[in-house]
C-alpha cells in the first residue's frame, strides 16, 4: 500500500512564505531572496512527507499566492490589464494584488472562495477568443527540482473541467465549455512534458465531481478523460470536499488509472468503487480528515479498512481526505497546549505519521507497536466523552420560536431606527477594522511575553482607539467603530473568551495570498462566562456623540473557522454559539450601543456541495443569525457583513436573517453582486464595497462615484449605504485615509446630485 499525499501546507512552520512574501511586496528583499526561501521550504515539505513514507511527492501544491492562479499562468490567461510581455512572478502578484514591485498597478482580478473552503482564489477570466499556451515553467521547474533531489514525484494539478467552472467570462457572453477543446490541447501539452521529465504519475484534482453536475458538464468530464487519456501517464482523478457517489456510473468509465475518494466526507462510497475499480486500477482512500485538526481512530480505520486491504493490495492507497493545505503545519511546534487537548490534535506532520501508523495496523495488527496506537485511540475516545456541559444543553432545550423572532418587522424598525440616528441619505461607515500598525502588533508580543503590564497595556490601546475615533470623526464618517486594535482576529478573539474553546501558538492556516489565520479549537460545549466586547464598545461610545458600531462575529462564521468537534453536529454548535452572541448584543444593548454589527463572511462558505442538501443546512444557519440577534430591540440596528461570496442561490436566506443592514464585497465585481438582490426586491438596507481592500490602490473619488450609481440603479437610494469592501486591518494608515476621504467625499457628491 503507498501513502498518498494530495498536498502539503505552502506558509511553513513560522509562516515563512507570508513574511517573505510582505517583505517583497514592500521592496525590502530583491526576488532571487524571495524565490530562495520559497526553494527551501519546498525541500523541507518534500523532506518531512518523505521521511513519512510518502513515495510520490507531490509538485504543484506549491504557489507564491494561489494555486489557481498559477494554474492560469500556466496557461497564460492573464487580463489583458495585466500584461507587460512575458509572465513572469510579479504579474501573478499585479493579478492578484492589482499592483507588484515593478509594472503598472491595474485592478486586482476576483477572488472567492474556493469551493466550501474558507481558502480564497483567484478568478481566472476568459474571454471568446482565449487562447491557452505553456506560458509559465513553475509546474514543470518545481517538478524538475524534485526530481533533482532523488525524489519520484506526483504532479498535482487543478483538472480542466474544474478549471473552468471556477473560471467567469468576460466580455461577450459566451458558454465556458465551448473553450474545453482548446483548454485539453495544452493540458496535454503540459503532461507530455512532464512525461519527458520522467515522471509516471500525474493527480489531476476534480473537486467539481462533488457538485450535482448537468449532462453538458457530464460530457465535459467525459471527453476530458478521453482526450487526457491518450498521453500515456497514470492519471489519478482526485475529487474531495464530498461524496463522489453520484456520480459512480460516470468516474468508473472514466480511463484513468486511479481514483481517489474522500472517504472522510463520505465513507460508503469505499464499497462502491472497490466493486466495481477496473483491473489494475489503483483505489486512493482519503479516511484522514484533511480539513480538520483532530486526531484519528486508526484502530477503528483499519477495522473498516482491513477488508479491501486484502482485497485490493498493492491498490489500496491511504491519503487525507484532500490537500493538508487547510491544516496548521506541525503540532510538535505547540508548548502551551494541555495534554489532554493536544492528545487530541493531528496537524499536517502528524496527519501522515497518522498515515504511517495506519498502514502499519493493516499489515501487522498484532504487532507491539499497533497495540500502542490502539491504546492511544482508547484514551482519545475516552477524553472525548467529557465535553458536554449539561447548563449549556438545558438552555438549548428550553428555547421556542420566540426566541429566533424580532419583536417587529423590518419597516417598523427602520422607522424607529431612522427617528434615533437622523442619519443621512447613504450614511457612511466602515466594516469594523481599522489597520493594525506595527506599533500594536509590537505591543500585544510584549504583553503577551510579560514585558508590558495589563495596565500600560490597556492605557495605550485606549490611545490607539482614541486616535481611531478622532480620524474618523475628522474624515466625517457618519457610523464609526472602534477600531479592533485589541483583536488579533474576528474569530479568534471571541474563542479566547468562550468556554469550550482552546487555542494554539502556531496553528496558523492560508486564507490567501500571505493571510493567514489560526482558527480556534471547539472540543467542548461552548458557553459564554462573561461579556467580550462591552469594555471596547463603551469606551470608543464615550468618545464621541456619533453612533460606534458594535461589533460581533456571528455565530456561523466563529463555528466554520474554527476547526470544530466532531462528536456533536455542527447545528448544535451554532446554536450554542448564538446564545454566546445573544447574550453579548442584550449586554451591548444595555450600555448603550444601538448599532450592532454582528459578522456572517462565511454564511454560505457552509453550503453543502449539492444543491438537493441546501436547505436544511440554511434553515439552521439562518436561525443560529436569528437567534443571536432577535433580543435586539427594534430601534436597535443589526448589521451584518459578508464577502466573497455568491448570493445568487441564497438570496432568500440572507432575506430571512432579517439583518437591518447587510454590507457586502462588491467593488471588484463592480457591482455586478447586487443584480441578484434587485431582482429579488430585497427590503432591508444595503451597503455594497466601494473600496477594495485587499488591493494597495487607493480607489478615486470619482471611482467610488461611478461605483455608487451604478449600486442606485438597482436599489432604492434610501436602502443604500456607502462602505469598504471588508475590514482594514491588513491595511496602513497612508492608504486607508485617503481612500475613506474619497469615499466620504463621494457620498456627498452623490448626495448633492441625487438629493
Amino acid at each position: 500500500m503507498k501513502l498518498n499525499s494530495l498536498g502539503f501546507p505552502r506558509i511553513g512552520c513560522e509562516r515563512e512564505l507570508k513574511f517573505a512574501l510582505e517583505k517583497y511586496w514592500r521592496e525590502e528583499i530583491t526576488q532571487p531572496q524571495l524565490l530562495a526561501i520559497a526553494e527551501e521550504l519546498r525541500r523541507t515539505h518534500w523532506q518531512w512527507q518523505a521521511e513519512a513514507g510518502v513515495e510520490l511527492l507531490p509538485v504543484g501544491d506549491f504557489a507564491y499566492y494561489d494555486q489557481v492562479l498559477t494554474l492560469s499562468a500556466t496557461f497564460g490567461v492573464i487580463p489583458e490589464r495585466h500584461q507587460a510581455g512575458d509572465i513572469d512572478l510579479d504579474t501573478l502578484f499585479r493579478v492578484a494584488r492589482g499592483r507588484a514591485p515593478s509594472g503598472t498597478p491595474a485592478a486586482a482580478a476576483e477572488m472567492t472562495k474556493f469551493f466550501n473552503t474558507n481558502y480564497h482564489y483567484i478568478v481566472p477570466e476568459l474571454n471568446e477568443q482565449q487562447q491557452f499556451s505553456l506560458s509559465w515553467p513553475q509546474l514543470l521547474d518545481e517538478a524538475a527540482e524534485a526530481l533533482a533531489l532523488g525524489y519520484q514525484v506526483k504532479p498535482v494539478i487543478l483538472g480542466p473541467v474544474s478549471y473552468l467552472h471556477l473560471a467567469k467570462t468576460v466580455g461577450t457572453k459566451f458558454d465556458k465549455l465551448q473553450l474545453l477543446p482548446d483548454l485539453l490541447a495544452a493540458y496535454q501539452q503540459l503532461l507530455e512534458r512532464f512525461k519527458a521529465l520522467g515522471i509516471e504519475w500525474v493527480q489531476l484534482d476534480e473537486p467539481v465531481l462533488a457538485l450535482e453536475l448537468d449532462d453538458a458538464w457530464q460530457l465535459a468530464i467525459r471527453q476530458s478523460y478521453q482526450v487526457l487519456s491518450q498521453v500515456n501517464l497514470k492519471l489519478l482523478l482526485a475529487s474531495y470536499y464530498g461524496s463522489v457517489a453520484h456520480h459512480h456510473a460516470l468516474i468508473s468509465q472514466l480511463s484513468v488509472a486511479g481514483i481517489h475518494l474522500d472517504l472522510v466526507a463520505d465513507s460508503h462510497q469505499l464499497a462502491l468503487f472497490a466493486d466495481t475499480l477496473a483491473p489494475g486500477q489503483v483505489l486512493s482512500a482519503g479516511v484522514i480528515n484533511g480539513r480538520n485538526v483532530w486526531a484519528a481512530e486508526l484502530d477503528l480505520l483499519a477495522e473498516t479498512l482491513s477488508p479491501y486491504a486484502e482485497l485490493l493490495g498493492e491498490r489500496l492507497w491511504l491519503a487525507p481526505s484532500c490537500s493538508l493545505l487547510h491544516t496548521p503545519v506541525d503540532l510538535d511546534s505547540e508548548q502551551q497546549l494541555t495534554p489532554s487537548l493536544k492528545a487530541l490534535l493531528a496537524f499536517a506532520k502528524q496527519k501522515l505519521r497518522e498515515l504511517n501508523e495506519l498502514q502499519q495496523l493493516l499489515i501487522a495488527p498484532l504487532a507491539a507497536a499497533s497495540q500502542l496506537v490502539c491504546q492511544r485511540c482508547q484514551r482519545v475516545r475516552a477524553e472525548r466523552q467529557q465535553a458536554r456541559d449539561v447548563v449549556v444543553a438545558q438552555r438549548l432545550a428550553q428555547l421556542s420560536e420566540a426566541d429566533y423572532q424580532r419583536q417587529h418587522a423590518f419597516a417598523v424598525r427602520q422607522q424607529a431606527q431612522q427617528r434615533k440616528y437622523q442619519l443621512p441619505l447613504l450614511p457612511t461607515t466602515t466594516i469594523g477594522s481599522f489597520p493594525q500598525t506595527q506599533a500594536v502588533r509590537h505591543l500585544r508580543s510584549r504583553w503577551r511575553k510579560g514585558e508590558v503590564s495589563a495596565d500600560d497595556y490597556q492605557t495605550q490601546l485606549e490611545l490607539v482607539t482614541k486616535d481611531t475615533i478622532e480620524r474618523q470623526l475628522k474624515l466625517g464618517i457618519d457610523v464609526l467603530v472602534h477600531g479592533e486594535a485589541e483583536r488579533t482576529d474576528m474569530v479568534e478573539y471571541f474563542g479566547e473568551q468562550l468556554s469550550g474553546v482552546g487555542f494554539t501558538q502556531f496553528g496558523w492556516v492560508q486564507s490567501y495570498g500571505s493571510r493567514c489565520v489560526k482558527p480556534p479549537l471547539i472540543y467542548a460545549d461552548v458557553s459564554r462566562p462573561q461579556p467580550m466586547t462591552l469594555e471596547w464598545a463603551s469606551y470608543a461610545q464615550s468618545l464621541t456623540e456619533k453612533p460606534v458600531k458594535g461589533m460581533l462575529t456571528g455565530p456561523v462564521t466563529i463555528l466554520h473557522w474554527s476547526f470544530c468537534r466532531e462528536d456533536i453536529s455542527r447545528e448544535t454548535v451554532a446554536q450554542q454559539l448564538a446564545l454566546a452572541i445573544r447574550d453579548e448584543v442584550a449586554d451591548l444593548q444595555r450600555v448603550g450601543i444601538g448599532i450592532i454589527q454582528i459578522d456572517e463572511p462565511a454564511f454560505r462558505e457552509g453550503l453543502p456541495l449539492k444543491r438537493s442538501e441546501w436547505q436544511h443546512y440554511l434553515d439552521w444557519a439562518v436561525a443560529a443569525f436569528r437567534l443571536s440577534a432577535s433580543v435586539a430591540d427594534d430601534d436597535t440596528q443589526i448589521h451584518t457583513h459578508m464577502c466573497y461570496s455568491e448570493f445568487n442561490d441564497t438570496i432568500e436566506a440572507i432575506a430571512a436573517m432579517d439583518a437591518d443592514v447587510i454590507t457586502i464585497e462588491t467593488s471588484r465585481s463592480h457591482m455586478a453582486l447586487l443584480d441578484v438582490f434587485e431582482a429579488f426586491d430585497y427590503p432591508n438596507e444595503i451597503g455594497p464595497g466601494v473600496y477594495d481592500i485587499h488591493s494597495p490602490n487607493i480607489p478615486t473619488e470619482a471611482e467610488m462615484v461611478a461605483l455608487m450609481e451604478k449600486a442606485a440603479e438597482r436599489i432604492p437610494l434610501r436602502q443604500l449605504w456607502v462602505n469598504p469592501d471588508c475590514g482594514l486591518k491588513t491595511r496602513q494608515w497612508h492608504e486607508v485615509e485617503p481612500a475613506l476621504k474619497n469615499m466620504v467625499n463621494a457620498a456627498r457628491e452623490l448626495r448633492r446630485r441625487l438629493g
